[in-house]
């Protein structure tokens, strides 16, 4: 592949991704000023994520916005597909959707599709997928959304409830739909062709618009549900796509629960932690301190830097600083590291001792059919 060709998929990312072209493929569009405006205009909260371009592109929120500031409610949904364990690159969606849940004071709906992983990996069982949707589902409780406004979906067990509305969107794809946006073959098995419908069916679960927060690779399934909402009668989902969190091994991926090696889990020890960013983190300095020193780094490419950028560093002050040290060869590689492995650390350590506090209170997110 060649330095400026990239593909996104919702099963594989890879390449250098130009999310100005990118905008232009899918057919989104990039979140504009005067979206940013409006949005710390009603939050009364200008959010890091998304002045530093981690939310970038969307479809619709301007439609959620004008119509919540008439006074129309909408509901927020996202979800993850539990493959392995959680890891930093999961919790962007969901810690940008309990900021929205917060300000907006609306329900929020999280799906783990069990049953699709199930599909789309060979080498994982129906078992081991539900486990991994339950440890997951821990992951997002932690972080601390309402749960009096807030409901956990596990396809397999929540099949009662979502599978009406499944049926109903299913009903307006054809196998032409699915192969076009997502290249499956005659050697596709029937779960993978079915899925869209079935996450599409929490989209359509109230009876008022849905905002959803999500990975921009996910968008090709919404772009169906978008398709049928009007067959079906109902309004199309509004997205807000962020980027795709960097492997720590460099440009040319995302952070993927599959590899050890590229990903910081949720569950990682301190001593995990700082073994994997000194060990495999991506740098963008030189190859001896003094060359370092003369020349400079580059943060734009540096995984440490990068992280703190999109999740451990909301401070713009703070950031830039290290932005500039690096540049200028002030700051060494092996310091920025110690930065980013000190700002994990303090976070996984809280966000630990909440993971194992939300074991005894799992029940009260879980939706009952």
């Amino acid at each position: 592949m060649s330095s400026d060709e990239f593909v996104v998929t919702p099963w594989h990312v890879e390449g250098d991704i130009d999310y100005d072209k990118l905008i232009k493929q899918f057919g989104t569009q990039k979140i504009s000023n005067d979206i940013l405006t409006k949005l710390q205009k009603i939050t009364g909260e200008d959010h890091f994520m998304l002045r530093r371009g981690v939310f970038f592109s969307h479809r619709d929120l301007n439609l959620i916005l004008n119509n919540y500031e008439k006074g129309d409610e909408f509901f927020l949904y996202t979800g993850r597909g539990p493959s392995g364990h959680t890891h930093i690159g999961h919790l962007v969606p969901w810690v940008f959707a309990k900021w929205l849940q917060e300000k907006f004071n609306v329900n929020m709906y999280f799906q783990l599709t069990d049953d699709e992983k199930f599909f789309s990996k060979q080498n994982l069982s129906l078992e081991q997928t539900s486990n991994f949707a339950l440890e997951n589902a821990l992951d997002f409780i932690a972080l601390g959304f309402n749960p009096e406004k807030t409901k956990i979906i596990i396809d397999t067990k929540n099949i009662k409830t979502l599978y009406p509305i499944a049926a109903e969107v299913a009903k307006k794809i054809n196998f032409s739909n699915t192969k076009a946006v997502f290249g499956f073959t005659n050697e596709t098995n029937l779960g993978m062709i079915f899925y869209t419908s079935l996450q599409s069916a929490p989209c359509f679960i109230e009876d008022k618009p849905v905002l959803i927060p999500l990975g921009v690779d996910q968008d090709p399934h919404f772009r169906i549900t978008r398709d049928v909402a009007q067959k079906i009668n109902k309004v199309k989902p509004a997205l807000i796509h962020n980027i795709m969190i960097p492997s720590l091994l460099g440009p040319g991926g995302k952070m993927s629960a599959s590899d050890e090696k590229s990903t910081i889990y949720t569950t990682d020890s301190p001593e995990q932690v700082k073994k994997k960013i000194n060990k495999y983190a991506f740098s963008g300095g030189q190859p001896d301190i003094d060359e370092h020193r003369k020349v400079g780094g580059d943060p734009d490419i540096d995984v440490s830097y990068q992280y703190l950028r999109i999740f451990f560093e909301p401070d713009d002050i703070k950031l830039k600083k290290i932005y500039d040290d690096y540049k200028s060869g002030k700051m060494l590689t092996g310091e920025l590291k110690a930065i980013l492995i000190e700002k994990i650390n303090n976070f996984l350590s809280l966000h630990q001792e909440k993971r194992e506090e939300a074991r005894k209170n799992i029940d009260a997110y879980m939706m009952k059919d």
